[in-house]
C-alpha cells in the first residue's frame, strides 16, 4: 500500500463515526412519551360584550354633517372629496365669540381700531347636536371685522328691512338674524385646515378643519340675533 493510500484510509476511519452520528436518531432513555391533554373545561372567562359602534351619518340630504366633514377630512381615502373643496355643511351653531369683542373693535365702520386693539376675525362654530364641544367646525369669512358686525346689527335692528347688509371688505352678506347660538343652519364655503381668507396671520385647525364663509341658510334661526357687549336691542 502506497503512503497516499494510507492516508486516504486513515481519513476515513475519523470521519465516519462522526457521520453516523449526524444522522442517528436520538434515542435518549430520559425522553417521556407524547402524552396527549384533554381540551379546557373549566369555567368560562367573563368577557366584556362587543361594543356598538355609533352609526353616524356622513351627510344630511345634500349637505355634509359635521362629523361627516371631519371624517373625511381626517381620511387618506376620502380628504381629496372635501379638502379645499366648496361644500355645505348643516348644523346647530353652539358658540360664537361675539360677547367676548374687545370694546376697542366695537365701532361703527370708517373707524380704524387703536394700534394696540387686536381683535379676533368674527365667528361662530357648529356641531351636529347642541352642547357637543369636541366635534365642532368654525366658520370665519362671514364678516371682516367687529365693525362691520355692528353696522349689520344696526341695519337689521331697523322695522320691515328687506335688503341684506353687505360686509364690501369680503363682498358677502352677513346673515339676517346675526348668528348666535342655538340656530340650525346650512352653511356652505370652502371647507380645508386653514381659512382661506385670512389677510394676516394664519387660521388654522388641522384636526377638525376650518369653513370659509360663502353663504347661509337658517333652517331654525336663533330666538335672539347676535349681539356685540354694549349694544342693546332696540
Amino acid at each position: 500500500m502506497t503512503h497516499s493510500a494510507r492516508r486516504t484510509v486513515s481519513f476515513l476511519a475519523l470521519v465516519a463515526p462522526v457521520a453516523l452520528l449526524a444522522v442517528a436518531p436520538g434515542c435518549s432513555k430520559s425522553e417521556e412519551p407524547y402524552q396527549p391533554k384533554p381540551a379546557y373545561s373549566g369555567a368560562k372567562p367573563k368577557l366584556p360584550p362587543v361594543p356598538t359602534l355609533p352609526q353616524k351619518a356622513i351627510k344630511d340630504g345634500d349637505a355634509y354633517t359635521v362629523w361627516g366633514a371631519i371624517h373625511h377630512l381626517r381620511s387618506r381615502v376620502h380628504n381629496q372629496e372635501v379638502e379645499g373643496k366648496e361644500i355645505t355643511l348643516t348644523g346647530y351653531i353652539v358658540k360664537t365669540n361675539l360677547p367676548d369683542a374687545p370694546p376697542c373693535a366695537v365701532h361703527k365702520t370708517g373707524v380704524a381700531d387703536k394700534d394696540d386693539c387686536k381683535p379676533p376675525l368674527p365667528s361662530f362654530w357648529i356641531a351636529d347636536e347642541m352642547g357637543e364641544t369636541k366635534n365642532v367646525i368654525q366658520v370665519l369669512g362671514w364678516a371682516s371685522n367687529f365693525a362691520n358686525v355692528h353696522d349689520a346689527i344696526l341695519h337689521y335692528d331697523k322695522k320691515n328691512v328687506s335688503e341684506a347688509y353687505r360686509d364690501g371688505f369680503w363682498d358677502v352678506e352677513i346673515p339676517n338674524p346675526i348668528p348666535n347660538v342655538g340656530a340650525k343652519v346650512k352653511v356652505t364655503g370652502t371647507y380645508g385646515v386653514a381659512f382661506t381668507k385670512a389677510t394676516a396671520g394664519v387660521e388654522s385647525d388641522p384636526l377638525n378643519g376650518v369653513l370659509s364663509f360663502s353663504r347661509l341658510t337658517y333652517v331654525q334661526p336663533p330666538e335672539e340675533g347676535g349681539r356685540l357687549p354694549g349694544m342693546k336691542k332696540r
